[in-house]
């Protein structure tokens, strides 16, 4: 018979002389504990082996830092919190644990490593969430759309408690996202990601495609489509071979005809013909690369951030129009049929406002002046409406895309080929043009070698 041996760290050796020993799960609470209150030191190196010491551990150590420092946590979630100088450092440790920026807000733990998470979901029985991003999901500076997931999906109290119920959560970067700095000469800078789309693949425990939804949806259609997803997929946990397959196969017809009727019921709502066809024309793979400007058409929210500057960094590309079969202004009075089920949660209200805490300042001294609007609500009112769009171009066009290729073929086992399928034929992205379209070809710029430097390869 084997025995198992529990290890008593050195620091807790004096509760050996207890009159009761405490359970091997006691010592590895009080490890936990330990770590925990560490990870926020001010020594660095204790710190960071902390820190390091509680990732292993897995969900587990998330939540033993998220409860050893709740007081800290409730106390920064009020509004009028003073500045904690360890405040930064639990941030520090959250994100870092968490392997996600902002995980203080979400309080959700992603998997890195794809081997690690399908090793989780298979002991869970629980399915996995894959994000696909420009850049790590744990920087500032990931692509634009992973940041709205951040602050208007993970940070909601009700899309949060369904995650970490109900999936194993893994992120991996597709390449790294562009970055742009302007300096303006005078001590003022203005940074930004400058193109990048993102995709949650949902997949069994086997890691194999179940389905897919393409960019930013508000929270309700997020959560929508992650119910649907993961019905079907324990539907089909007991199935194997054809007959999975054949499943699948139904599940993407019967969505496709679903989406299909719901966007006819919407044009009827706003009188508008009914000929309009939801077909999102693919890349043509022997085309030139698509523009920077054209891919950013793609996701909504973000154009207002990213267009700015592509439209003057870049010539104006032509063929960067709305889709023919719908003008934006059909797109726009769409979203307005949906506008009910994109509002911004409380959480992720407070998380918008800490990232912006000017607009708190501006808002307080404006107070008193009825006439004059609040400048954060003004921003959460066009977040909305952005959000209102980009659900429904992302559900009409990109997703039903993905069900169409589904539905018409073996279900994609493999995440990876069908994710480099989405960025080069959905999202305009493809892996093959390393400029990501920021580069006009027969453009003369003035500069040597057009001003292109690559001093890494990929």
């Amino acid at each position: 018979m084997r025995t198992t041996r529990c290890f008593l760290p050195t620091l807790f050796l004096g509760l050996a002389m207890a009159p009761t020993a405490p359970a091997c799960g006691d010592y590895a609470n009080l490890r936990l504990l330990h770590l925990a209150r560490e990870a926020v030191s001010a020594d660095s190196a204790a710190a960071t082996a902390a820190i390091t010491a509680l990732r292993a551990e897995g969900p587990p150590g998330l939540a033993a830092l998220l409860e050893t420092h709740a007081p800290a946590l409730a106390a920064h979630a009020q509004p009028e919190a003073a500045t904690d100088d360890n405040w930064p450092r639990l941030r520090r440790a959250l994100d870092a644990v968490g392997a996600q920026r902002d995980c203080y807000a979400s309080g959700l733990y992603w998997y890195t490593d794809f081997d690690q998470a399908e090793a989780a979901a298979k002991i869970a029985h629980k399915p996995i969430l894959s994000l696909r991003l420009l850049g790590n999901l744990d920087e500032e500076f990931s692509c634009a759309n992973s940041r709205f997931f951040r602050t208007t999906l993970y940070a909601n109290a009700q899309v949060s408690a369904y995650l970490r119920d109900h999936f194993i959560l893994h992120w991996k970067s597709v390449r790294p996202v562009p970055k742009l700095t302007i300096d303006f000469g005078d001590g003022r800078k203005l940074e930004r990601t400058i193109t990048g789309n993102s995709i949650h693949y949902i997949l069994d425990a086997d890691g194999r495609v179940v389905d897919a939804l393409p960019g930013l949806y508000g929270a309700h259609e997020f959560l929508r489509g992650l119910e649907r997803a993961a019905e079907i997929g324990r539907q089909c946990a007991s199935l194997e071979g054809v007959e999975r397959e054949e499943a699948l196969r139904a599940y993407h017809q019967g969505r496709l005809a679903a989406i299909n009727a719901e966007w006819t019921a919407d044009l009827a709502r706003l009188a508008t013909p009914a000929s309009l066809t939801l077909t999102a024309a693919p890349a043509s793979p022997t085309a030139a690369p698509p523009s920077a400007e054209k891919a950013s058409r793609v996701a909504l929210t973000k154009m207002p951030v990213e267009m700015p500057i592509l439209r003057r960094t870049q010539p104006r590309d032509r063929r960067a129009q709305a889709p023919a079969e719908a003008d934006d202004e059909t797109w726009a009075a769409i979203a307005t049929l949906h506008a009910d089920s994109v509002q911004i949660d409380p959480g992720a209200r407070a998380l918008i406002r800490a990232k912006n805490p000017n607009a708190l300042v501006a808002a307080t001294l404006t107070q008193g002046k009825r006439k004059v609007e609040d400048p954060f609500l003004r921003t959460l009112r066009n977040l909305e409406r952005s959000i209102a769009e980009d659900t429904v171009r992302n559900e009409y066009l990109l997703h039903s895309t993905i069900h169409q290729w589904l539905s018409t073929s073996a279900p994609a086992g493999n995440v990876d080929q069908l994710n480099r399928r989405v960025y080069a034929e959905l999202f305009l992205t493809p892996d093959t043009d390393p400029w990501l379209g920021l580069v006009s070809p027969g453009v003369f710029s003035g500069l040597e070698q057009d001003g292109l430097v690559a001093t890494t390869t990929r």
